[in-house]
């Protein structure tokens, strides 16, 4: 990308096709996530994330191409209704997926949950797919970037897992344009020691994200460590990830960014 993006709003789509929350209307779902992309524009967001968040529970990695079709109309559709910078996370860990909808789309980064490693997760075990992504995306011809978590919400490292060897094998090893820092679930912050365990391993050169928990009170402590702040539930109305966006707390989140030099 020829901007970074520091600030990063989500759409978080409803139930797709296929789906067992699925009511039966992709225009329905694809209007509420237009709506919620206006809004965060609106607000002031630079970038926006779209993932299939109301497709629990979700597949290891693979998803049916249904899901691939459905989010490729909805990455698209936002793509075209705000101009902005957008990035495709496919749950729970479709990277190939995420990257054909990206280069197709022109979207400049994903999110891949489980990039190096393994983890385990409510779906069971998933392992990373570094080497088979990179060289997808070689062979696409693609700029996406590559965000990757490293040990990921919702899910238990294995034995000995070291989270600073990991980050750094995440971007020396794995070649990830940017390392995501999350809390233990969605909606929840990163421990800030950890944050600046894993910045000293990464390096002052290296990308970092924060990708959960991020409040207007807590902003400032996460952007004294981190790059880039992905926020989602808190820009929800009363802070709840499946509700519509709040453009009131969207500004507000906006307005905190830019008061602590994030913008």
């Amino acid at each position: 990308m020829s901007t970074i993006p520091h600030l990063v709003g989500m759409i978080h789509l409803g139930p797709l096709p296929g789906s067992p929350g699925f009511e039966g209307s992709i225009d329905t779902v694809l209007g509420l996530a237009l709506d919620d992309a206006t809004k965060l524009s609106q607000a002031g967001f630079p970038a926006l994330m779209v993932e299939n968040f109301g497709d629990a529970p979700f597949f290891p990695d693979s998803v049916p191409p249904e899901t691939v079709a459905a989010m490729t109309r909805a990455v698209d559709a936002i793509t075209m209704a705000t101009g902005l910078p957008i990035g495709v996370n496919v749950l729970r860990n479709d990277a190939m997926s995420a990257l054909a909808i990206a280069a197709v789309t022109g979207a400049a980064m994903i999110r891949v949950n489980v990039y190096t490693g393994v983890m385990y997760t409510d779906q069971g075990p998933i392992v990373g797919r570094a080497a088979e992504l990179l060289r997808k995306r070689a062979q696409l011809g693609a700029g996406t970037e590559v965000w990757a978590d490293v040990l990921v919400k919702h899910a238990t490292p294995p034995p000995g897992f070291d989270l600073r060897q990991s980050a750094e094998d995440t971007v020396k090893r794995g070649h990830a344009d940017a390392v995501i820092i999350s809390g233990p679930g969605t909606g929840s912050s990163p421990d800030l020691d950890r944050l600046k365990n894993v910045r000293d391993a990464i390096g002052p050169d290296a990308r970092l994200v924060v990708g959960s928990g991020a409040t207007p009170d807590n902003l400032e402590g996460l952007v004294a460590v981190a790059d880039t702040v992905i926020v989602g539930s808190y820009t929800k109305q009363a802070g709840v990830a499946t509700n519509p966006v709040d453009p009131g707390r969207a500004e507000e989140m906006v307005d905190a960014a830019r008061s602590c030099g994030l913008l």
